[in-house]
């Protein structure tokens, strides 16, 4: 079976490649600074700026593979947020804080993981799982 698959727009396919950068930047200031990665991904200026460019050229990538890489970070965005306040919960009940800060390390690797994962297979022109 073949998918029919629009053509690319390079200019569309280096926006995404700034995105990603912009998401990795606010990675890097996590990691440089007394941030941590989790609170810099949701909450810096370069990953917001992402986010916010990711849904104004969103309804452009309809039928491309450039669309599951949008698709690929507004999830790794929102699915960071969710489990960043899940790790803050557990770290106000009798579990405390060990477990949420556990649940943010590995929310920390899993960001990193999706930034890599994803870049590599822009890069090769490969669409992200859905």
């Amino acid at each position: 079976m073949t998918v029919a698959v629009a053509p690319i727009d390079e200019s569309l396919l280096s926006y995404t490649h700034v995105m990603y950068a912009l998401h990795s930047l606010a990675v890097l200031i996590g990691v440089t600074t007394f941030h941590t990665i989790v609170g810099s991904f949701i909450g810096s200026l370069p990953s917001i700026v992402a986010v916010v460019m990711n849904y104004a050229r969103r309804s452009a990538t309809h039928g491309t593979f450039i669309e599951s890489h949008f698709r690929w970070q507004l999830r790794t965005f929102w699915f960071a947020v969710l489990w960043a306040c899940v790790s803050g919960l557990v770290m106000l009940t009798i579990i405390g804080i060990p477990a949420g800060l556990l649940g943010l390390l590995a929310l920390a690797v899993w960001i990193v993981y999706r930034l890599v994962r994803g870049w590599l297979a822009l890069r090769d022109r490969k669409a992200m799982p859905v």
